[in-house]
């Protein structure tokens, strides 16, 4: 199996601490809510080229529609994003992440099973971190819009989350599963982290250890399903 880069900026999130007080006051938003949006932004940049891939690839059908729906709501959560960068004066990026171009990359150089597999393992592992780094925007983000935003994605990426397990477990693709301690710890401007702190996994899922970049394994934690 082909090795599987992290979303590192997504990843980097997890550990943004609480911006000062201040912050919340200034007329620009806090590094926390600003790199959000590029995060976000560049998830659904991934996840729209990463779906149209596989709706011309896959082997499988049920790939294809979940592919189709992928990009979909990827790309009206993407135009919000745009919107509201705008409005805050916020920079986005004008493509994926390098680690994000390598994965597909990697499905570009898939074909047939291979494919379906490969594009199933990479969105488990995004849309995990994207859940993580969600969940941390809601938590600390400081400007209202932002997190507003991001509680409107946090659905849609739990349900697309929700949506490659169950196709992974029809599929016979390991489904990663959290381990009882973290193995280690994002840090900001890395390429490739190791998602720090555990969540609970849902039930059912198989215990299986996902491939990290450059040939090593790590464990991933699985979000707690609603």
């Amino acid at each position: 199996m082909l090795g599987i880069k992290r979303l590192g900026l997504l990843a980097a999130l997890v550990l943004v601490g609480v911006a000062p007080a201040a912050a919340a006051q200034a007329a620009q938003p806090s590094e926390q809510d600003t790199q959000y949006l590029q995060a976000i932004h560049q998830v659904n940049l991934y996840e729209v080229k990463a779906g149209e891939l596989a709706q011309k690839k896959a082997q499988d059908q049920q790939v294809k529609d979940l592919a189709q729906m992928i990009v979909t709501d990827h790309k009206d959560l993407d135009q919000q994003v745009k919107d509201l960068a705008g409005q805050l004066n916020v920079q986005l990026p004008k493509e994926p992440t390098p680690d994000q171009r390598t994965a597909l990359d990697q499905l570009n150089n898939a074909s047939g099973e291979e494919f379906d597999r490969l594009w199933v393992t990479q969105g488990l592992a995004g849309h995990l971190q994207a859940i993580q780094a969600t969940q941390t925007e809601i938590s600390q983000g400081t400007e209202a819009q932002v997190v507003q935003l991001a509680q409107t994605a946090l659905p849609v990426l739990q349900a697309h989350y929700d949506a490659l397990v169950q196709l992974a477990e029809e599929l016979g693709i390991p489904v990663p599963q959290a381990s009882a301690s973290a193995s280690g710890t994002p840090s900001p401007g890395g390429t490739t982290p190791t998602p720090g702190g555990t969540t609970p996994a849902p039930s059912g899922t198989s215990t299986e250890e996902s491939p990290a970049p450059g040939g090593t394994i790590t464990e991933t934690p699985v979000p707690q399903q609603s």
